[in-house]
């Protein structure tokens, strides 16, 4: 029986735990959350953190596991990269995986190689991080280097908000270092979705629009329109770039999850490029929208299994999204809200939030109270839905 070992066990991280067993291979789950749903689907369970890559290693090598997944996860990314390394797994190199998944180290690389980047600096000391700020201007944005899930960032307006910015950066950073970085001012909407490489090259993409709520958090996706709306000639530049970047850090193998804009005068900004797939229901719409099933190539993949068949290059057949049900206010769940033309077209929901439950405003992706799929039926109305959603579906709170 092939043993997979899951970093994490958090709801978005359960397709790829059920593929694997329905698939018939022993399920190992690792975290620190014992509550975490995933952990009671696997065959065995050790609370241990996902980022302390040497007591991973040391449970990878006790259980001669043949298989590491780190789905939809920025922080378990690198330990995955390392046991993988360090046991001569199907992975890809550890040292490029973290240069990913740390904003910092990221920025640094895009800059020496000549991509376009924002002018951005790292710092653990506030003071210096000022000095930096006095010179880039406002409007900038500050976050952790090394979070995830747009935690701890702020979209800084007013230089005298800097103190108690940087401040809540550093509770959200492991390494207590935050960014600075300008804000690039982008054309249309920004850009999110998943792809796939396979021996170093990126066969499969499927690109979104990503959306936000201005009513309450304007950092923290709310869903991902497919297709995206920019058009081919943009979208080819952002291949050849992301295409010229897994080749300079040696990329091999496995899972990407985008985030880009394109400025007003029509260049490529790399915003992240996880090595992992998204979360936000991403893969699971990929696969209504295109047929292909990132889920099951991840952990086929992992196990060095062949899994070029099928993984070509779609366009979306349809209009497709996601959608995290969030309350725009805080106070006791009553209801979700739903419209007569949201009722025709969500093809799944899952809302777990009991009535009577105190829910917060939405302000990161902690604050999810469920998840939706829609399918429209012209991408003009999926766009004006997903920017007004609260007219459509609404959580109710009394």
């Amino acid at each position: 029986m092939k043993k997979v070992l899951f970093l994490g066990g958090a709801p978005t991280q359960i397709p790829p735990i059920k593929y694997a067993l329905e698939q018939g291979y022993k399920v190992i789950t690792l975290d620190y959350l014992p509550e975490n749903p995933g952990h009671k689907l696997g065959h065995q369970y050790y609370n241990i953190s996902t980022t302390d890559k040497e007591a991973v290693l040391e449970i990878a090598r006790v259980e001669n596991i043949d298989a590491i997944v780190a789905y939809a996860s920025d922080p378990a990314a690198p330990t995955a990269a390392y046991v993988a390394e360090k046991m001569g797994l199907p992975g890809n190199p550890y040292e490029s995986v973290k240069i990913l998944a740390r904003k910092d180290l990221f920025r640094d690389f895009l800059a020496k190689h000549n991509f376009n980047v924002p002018r951005s600096k790292a710092f653990y000391n506030e003071d210096e991080a000022m000095l930096w700020l006095e010179e880039i201007g406002v409007p900038a944005f500050i976050k952790p280097v090394d979070s995830s899930g747009s935690k701890g960032v702020t979209h800084l307006q007013n230089a005298e908000d800097f103190s108690s910015a940087f401040e809540h950066a550093v509770k959200f950073s492991r390494e207590k270092k935050v960014v600075v970085e300008e804000k690039i001012i982008r054309q249309g909407y920004q850009v999110a979705g998943d792809g796939f490489v396979l021996d170093g090259k990126l066969v499969f993409r499927c690109w979104a629009d990503e959306h936000f709520d201005k009513l309450c958090n304007g950092l923290v996706p709310i869903g991902q329109t497919f297709p995206t709306s920019h058009n081919e000639e943009l979208l080819n530049e952002a291949h050849r770039e992301t295409q010229r970047l897994l080749t300079l850090l040696g990329m091999k193998t496995g899972a990407l999850n985008f985030d880009f804009v394109f400025s007003e005068d029509g260049r490529f900004y790399f915003l992240e490029l996880g090595p992992r797939n998204g979360g936000c229901l991403i893969p699971e719409v990929i696969r209504y929208a295109t047929g292909v099933d990132l889920i099951k190539c991840t952990v086929d993949a992992a196990l060095g299994l062949p899994c070029s068949t099928g993984l070509t290059m779609k366009p979306a057949n349809g209009f497709w999204s996601s959608y995290m049900v969030h309350a725009i206010e805080g106070g006791k769940f009553k209801e979700v809200s739903l419209s007569e033309r949201a009722k025709e077209y969500i093809v799944e929901q899952d809302v777990k939030v009991k009535p009577g439950t105190r829910v917060n405003m939405f302000s990161g992706s902690h604050d999810t109270l469920g998840t939706m799929i829609l399918k429209y039926p012209s991408q003009d109305e999926m766009l004006d839905m997903v920017d007004n959603m609260e007219r459509d579906i609404r959580v109710v709170v009394e």
